[in-house]
């Protein structure tokens, strides 16, 4: 069984507000999430594309893809041990399934690359930072995903896919549009407000020890963009709190 660190003993000083949250509510978001995204992309796999406009398809793939990170944030949740800490089996087998059903990422793997990342952000053994010479934005990506994709996950989605269009019979537009194009939004988004973002260095040089900056917005739009990960400044500081709770202490700082 993966073990978790214990928080940090300056989670202590935490506003009443903060530690006070109901002990079951990670698990409920996180059913919420998840229960959103299957029945979303069930539906959108058997409506008739033909009938939506593209003006329509636009906000519906974008609403597909906004659930996709949060199946994400929920697994990251997890690996941070806060989606259920009453049970860590519970905790790792949600953050297993929500990473399954992201893209068949192998949540063992990411845990430990994640803590990594965590205990070295922005050096030479961070899993997530570029590698001196892939600095800009879509070079960082792709230097970013070859880390955490196999030919296996790849050989196994279109498995998956093939299935789904020729024995089940769903449209390979609607496949697409819903279920490929989602996900690889995601990845993108997850990366820009969560990586590259955060973790760039700012002129004059990194802060530490967490190397990073939060990305100041309305708490609205910060929820919008990816699920408040742009108050990554207290992420690295809090990483034992939800991502529900970071714009508190965000107003809180």
């Amino acid at each position: 069984m993966i073990q978790l660190e214990q928080p940090p003993s300056h989670q202590a000083k935490l506003t009443p507000v903060v530690r006070s949250k109901s002990q079951f509510k990670g698990l409920f978001i996180a059913i919420v999430i998840v229960s959103a995204w299957v029945i979303s992309l069930s539906l959108l796999l058997s409506v008739d594309i033909s009938k939506l406009k593209f003006w329509m398809l636009l906000p519906v793939i974008l609403w597909q893809t906004f659930l996709y990170t949060g199946l994400f944030i929920t697994s990251h949740d997890a690996m941070h041990g806060v989606v259920f800490p009453q049970n860590i089996k519970i905790n790792h087998l949600i953050g297993t399934l929500t990473l399954s059903l992201y893209g068949l990422l192998p949540y063992q793997k990411l845990l430990k690359k994640h803590w990594l990342h965590h205990h070295n952000p922005a050096s030479s053994i961070d899993p997530d930072f570029h590698n001196g010479k892939h600095q800009n934005f879509f070079a960082w990506y792709f230097h970013f995903m070859k880390g955490y994709w196999s030919w296996g996950q790849i050989i196994a989605l279109t498995i998956i896919y093939n299935f789904a269009k020729y024995i089940l019979h769903i449209p390979s537009d609607n496949l697409t549009y819903f279920w490929v194009l989602p996900s690889l939004l995601s990845s993108l988004q997850l990366f820009y407000f969560g990586t590259f973002l955060p973790h760039s260095e700012p002129i004059g040089g990194y802060v530490q020890p967490h190397c990073a900056q939060t990305i100041s917005r309305p708490i609205w739009w910060s929820f919008i963009t990816c699920y408040h990960f742009g108050y990554h400044e207290e992420h690295h500081e809090y990483p034992h709190m939800s991502w529900w709770q970071l714009p508190e202490i965000y107003k809180a700082k």
